[in-house]
């Protein structure tokens, strides 16, 4: 049934053509390895990024910690002379821009897209640009850009002019029994929303009201 050779000259030899296909499998096996170490790599690099991008939406937000408007003490104490929004760093929040950060906002004339005010507020809120806002320390004071930078100690009050769009405009102001929406988008993209809604009836000028 089986045939044993007894002939030591009778001995299976490798060709040239085996060795070549036996070399070209071992090649063949390690560019698929190195293919599969790259696409790990790069595939763990871009779960990292996702999982801190995730995270940053997460943690890295602005909390709203008050809303108020301040009545007009001359003229028409039936509208606000400023809307005055106190921010503050989400818990565990690392530090955050508002120079970067944007805030999108509806209110009784259209929507638009606000950004820091880059020039410099001697006036009130009266003097803030159109389409911006100001930053006010805990002070009272207005900061500029390189100042504006929430952290995990301070706090900061966001100053809207209410004359001008969307809360105010074409002779209008923002004032009583008006409301807007406030999207506050963080430079990582967290969003807080806030609604303001002002009082059917002022108590008196120069007060501040809820909103």
């Amino acid at each position: 049934m089986f045939e044993f050779i007894t002939n030591d000259e009778d001995r299976g030899q490798v060709g040239i053509g085996t060795l070549i296909v036996f070399i070209a499998m071992v090649l063949v096996a390690a560019i698929a390895a190195g293919v599969l170490i790259n696409t790990a790599g790069f595939l763990q690099s871009q779960a990292e990024a996702t999982g801190q991008e995730s995270t940053d939406l997460v943690s890295e937000r602005i909390d709203v910690t008050s809303e108020v408007g301040i009545v007009e003490s001359e003229s028409n104490p039936t509208n606000l002379s400023a809307i005055r929004v106190t921010v503050a760093g989400a818990a565990g929040a690392d530090q955050i821009d508002l120079n970067k950060t944007t805030i999108q906002a509806v209110g009784p004339n259209g929507q638009e897209t606000l950004t820091f005010n880059r020039t410099k507020v001697t006036n009130g809120a009266a003097s803030i640009q159109p389409e911006s806002f100001a930053v006010q320390d805990a002070s009272g004071s207005y900061v500029t850009s390189s100042e504006a930078v929430l952290n995990s100690t301070n706090s900061f009050t966001i100053i809207l002019n209410p004359e001008s769009r969307p809360f105010g405009g074409a002779n209008a102001t923002f004032g009583q029994g008006d409301s807007s929406s406030l999207d506050i988008v963080s430079p990582a993209g967290a969003t807080t929303t806030v609604e303001l809604n002002a009082p059917d009836l002022f108590s008196k000028k120069g007060a501040a009201v809820r909103l």
